[in-house]
């Protein structure tokens, strides 16, 4: 085993270079100092690349072309919107880890507007428990202002400063001393987004966290909560300045995602908020708002499973438009995601069997369905039923009931004579228009809701259907 990175002696990189060309080093641990363009693999097999949200899509290109046939794995806890969307359309395998190391909390974390009250109190807080603060300042210029300012603020505290323009030796010593516990707050930049374990820093105050990206924030709180500690995490915005709407978004999500294993949950939005890059380019980030981001990834995963020959027997979509009240009641279930659930659900639900287990799922989870819900369910079962007579399309038109997308056997047409004298067959557009029953045909009382979609539904059955069968004269 031989490390390679731009820190080594000159000797030292060239004799592990050597070792990987001749193959006598088997396994090499190294920064991005591997994609340089001089080093050369004898036979390279397997490629780990941690920390994959580091890395741009052409590191990760330049690494894989080393070799024709490698084995690939990327871990991270935020992958770029490229890597996951690759991911969750099948292009590529993902595993995930969810569960937590033994006695780890959840970080507690605010968003807000910046007050200094708060920072020292912060910091105080962390003092008092012999604990340690990383306060995240993104501009080296005006670091050292903040540092002294710090230091004003809690004179009590041991205050540094740790940024990337530093010179390696003094920023290792910096470093080295805040794991020493010799530093009560360390004012840096990103620098220190990933790589660092100290389990003895508990807290995190990020300044101008609206201008950071949403994975960079996830990463960041990170940093914090490593040990049995409960850790915090301040992610501060200037006040007197208006959020953009995106940095809202970014904002909103680290505060509504802190539970432990959220790191999917954050790539996800940050994949809907950037888009998903180019698959076959070097973009990281794209733009899928004019299509929607569910649609988006329905489309790739269509058109992967195409090009590999596996896709599943596609389900024809059924539009029903009918004056049907159906829907999921905000009282029945009150979260819309899993509201969202629900109608997905029904909408994937192909024949009455499945029908029938989202029900019971429903009662199961929220109680015994309500009218609107009942009535959801129906249309679903009517929509299947539909499918099966080949139909695409069943709405209201005035005062007739479309029917569309179908071609009428003979036998089909004489009998909708027979039954429905009144209707109207449109061969030029395959479709169907059957009148829908006047009060003066039922007694005075209009059709309405579930009584219209049952008589839609003996349409169906009487002309619609395949099969042919006894003809039953309509309701009058």
């Amino acid at each position: 085993m031989k490390a390679l990175s731009r820190f080594q002696t000159d000797q030292e990189a060239t004799e592990t270079i050597r070792g990987l060309a001749e193959g006598t080093v088997d396994i090499v641990i190294g920064t991005h100092r591997l994609i340089t363009g001089d080093v050369r693999f004898k036979n390279l097999g397997l490629l780990i690349v941690d920390e994959e949200q580091r890395f741009g899509v052409e590191h990760k290109e330049k690494l894989k072309h080393l070799r024709a046939n490698v084995d690939v794995l990327t871990m991270s806890a935020t992958p770029i919107p490229r890597t996951l969307e690759m991911s969750i359309t099948g292009i590529r395998d993902m595993s995930v880890i969810t569960t937590p190391p033994e006695e780890r909390h959840p970080v507690l974390t605010y968003v807000g507007g910046y007050e200094e009250k708060q920072v020292g109190a912060a910091i105080r807080r962390e003092l008092m428990r012999d604990g340690q603060t990383f306060f995240v300042h993104n501009r080296v210029e005006t670091i050292e202002k903040v540092a002294a300012h710090l230091r004003e603020l809690v004179p009590e505290a041991r205050v540094e400063t740790a940024h990337g323009q530093m010179g390696e030796h003094v920023l290792e010593r910096v470093i080295s001393a805040f794991w020493q516990r010799e530093i009560d707050v360390l004012v840096c930049t990103t620098i220190v987004e990933t790589g660092l374990d100290i389990s003895n820093a508990n807290t995190l105050v990020v300044d101008r966290a609206e201008r950071l990206g949403l994975s960079q924030l996830h990463q960041l709180r990170g940093r914090v909560g490593r040990g049995r500690e409960r850790a915090y995490a301040y992610f501060f915005y200037p006040r007197e300045t208006p959020l953009t709407e995106e940095a809202h978004e970014r904002l909103a999500t680290i505060a509504q995602h802190a539970d432990l294993g959220s790191g999917m949950q954050v790539a996800m939005k940050d994949l809907e908020i950037r888009g998903a890059g180019n698959l076959l380019g070097g973009e990281q980030s794209g733009h899928i708002a004019d299509v929607g981001f569910d649609l988006y990834v329905r489309l790739v995963g269509e058109a992967v499973a195409e090009y590999r020959g596996d896709q599943e027997e596609t389900v024809a979509e059924v539009r029903v438009d009918l004056p049907v009240d159906a829907h999921v009641p905000h009282d029945y279930v009150a979260s819309e995601r899993l509201r969202l659930e629900v109608y997905r659900a029904l909408s994937e639900a192909v024949d009455d069997d499945k029908i029938t287990a989202v029900r019971e799922e429903l009662k199961d989870r929220y109680g015994a369905p309500p009218e609107e819900v009942e009535n959801l369910l129906a249309i679903a079962r009517f929509r299947s039923k539909a499918r099966r007579a080949g139909l695409s399309e069943v709405t209201l038109q005035g005062n007739f009931i479309r029917f569309a997308q179908i071609k009428l056997a003979d036998w089909q047409r004489v009998r909708l004579k027979r039954l429905y004298p009144k209707a109207l067959v449109k061969d030029a557009v395959d479709s169907v228009l059957v009148p829908r029953p006047l009060p003066s045909t039922i007694g005075g009382a209009p059709l309405r809701g579930m009584e219209l979609l049952g008589w839609v539904e003996k349409v169906v059955d009487d002309v619609l259907a395949h099969e042919p069968g006894p003809a039953v004269s309509p309701a009058r």
